[in-house]
């Protein structure tokens, strides 16, 4: 897919989960997703992708975790 392509699917995605819709229209077929959850990791799918497309460094987290020892 062109990065045009990516955006416009973004787009759409974010524009039906602000709408509180769970059926999108991905070119020429309808999609329709589960939960919100599932849309928003079809989200985020979409965000890496164009990031690698353009070029962008992968966003790294670091999680740090303490215990005490007994």
């Amino acid at each position: 897919m062109t990065l045009e392509q990516l955006k416009a699917q973004r787009e759409a995605l974010q524009a039906a989960r602000f709408n509180g819709v769970l059926t999108v229209k991905a070119g020429d077929k309808w999609v329709t997703y589960k939960s919100d959850a599932e849309l928003q990791a079809a989200l985020q799918d979409l965000e890496r992708e164009i990031a690698k497309v353009e070029g962008r460094p992968r966003a790294r987290r670091i999680r740090t975790y303490a215990e005490k020892g007994l």
